[in-house]
């Protein structure tokens, strides 16, 4: 199976979030190292993987979904 690669750049205009935001607040809570990040060659640059993140995203997405209905005030309707 191929891999996508991706910087921090183009994976911000996949998904739509700034590149800071990716580095500073998703990067080692939501995306971990060796699952949906690698450091080629032990170096500092960073290579997203594209299909892990694109997997898990509609695996949070559709957990999400079986749980109830969120509601604008956070809470959630279990229907």
């Amino acid at each position: 199976m191929e891999q996508t690669y991706l910087t921090t750049d183009e994976l911000s205009a996949r998904i739509k979030y700034d590149a800071r935001t990716i580095r500073n607040r998703l990067k080692d809570s939501v995306l971990l190292e060796g699952t949906h990040y690698i450091r080629p060659f032990g170096g500092r640059k960073i290579l997203f993987l594209w299909e892990a993140i694109e997997r898990d995203m509609k695996a949070s997405l559709s957990a999400s979904l079986m749980k109830g209905i969120p509601l604008a005030s956070g809470a959630i309707c279990n229907g």
